[in-house]
């Protein structure tokens, strides 16, 4: 199968992220799929950090529309699936009703996968002004009471790039932060951001103090073939039923965007 993949970063100016989740990403999906990955248009921030932008709703919204036609696109590709690699998941329930095709988002996914790992999950993440917006999505996906607290990691995005090569001290303060949820109630850690969960992943951190640290990437992934599987198989997909899922005329989509300016 092939999977589009898109990133709510610039990938081309952060090539040791890239090339790391390139590596992580082999060698999670089987081996006949093949996972190609997308940023977003180069230009969109005015640097290579999207917590500049996205930590404002507003602009959150506008770079999000990125994500439509960058949909749109994938199918018309013919791209078996498209997986929305980034945690605040930007007008996924719309997405769906625009493309034919197995949508699955690193947000709704690790949280619906964290209950079935244990009774409660944390979150964590760079941009703690984007907490109310993690806090009304768990609400929306109905696990509100499920989720032990959404808080900062107490370290930024910048930090991260920086810990590439040596990221001993920074893991540490993540588990300080990891063992302050875990007081709270959780039980599951999810750890945000798509670039400190690739840094966990490649250094193997797996749990904290028998809490495990969910992989993002690899939920998502696995996630998506699994949907792909099964659309083959037994012909799942996704509902056509009611306002929230219908799909409308292709062309007169295609003329809306136009009309906007979002075609290009």
């Amino acid at each position: 199968m092939k999977i589009w993949h898109q990133s709510f970063t610039e990938l081309d100016v952060l090539p040791a992220y890239r090339e790391a989740m390139e590596r992580h990403i082999r060698k999670v999906v089987l081996p006949d799929t093949e996972v190609v990955m997308h940023g977003v248009r180069p230009g969109t921030y005015p640097s290579n950090y999207p917590g500049t932008d996205i930590s404002y709703a507003a602009l959150f919204a506008v770079h999000g529309t990125q994500w439509i036609t960058q949909a749109l696109k994938a199918q018309d590709e013919g791209f078996d699936a498209y997986a929305m690699c980034t945690l605040p998941n930007p007008y996924i329930r719309e997405i769906r009703t625009l493309i034919d095709m197995p949508v699955v988002g690193y947000g709704e996914a690790s949280f619906h996968m964290a209950c079935q790992l244990g009774h409660r999950f944390g979150l964590m993440v760079f941009i703690d002004r984007m907490v109310p917006l993690y806090k009304e999505q768990i609400g929306i996906y109905g696990l509100s009471s499920r989720c032990a607290g959404v808080g900062p990691v107490g370290f930024s995005f910048h930090d991260v790039l920086k810990a590439w090569n040596a990221p001993a001290p920074l893991i540490a303060r993540f588990e300080q932060s990891a063992r302050a949820l875990i007081a709270q109630g959780a039980d599951v850690i999810v750890p945000g951001e798509m670039p400190l969960n690739i840094l966990l992943a490649t250094h193997g951190v797996t749990r904290v103090d028998g809490a495990p640290i969910l992989d993002g990437i690899a939920v998502t992934l696995k996630m998506t073939e699994m949907q792909v599987q099964l659309r083959r198989s037994v012909g799942l997909g996704q509902s056509r039923q009611g306002w929230m899922n219908d799909q409308p005329d292709r062309q007169r989509v295609d003329q809306v965007l136009a009309f906007y300016g979002l075609n290009q």
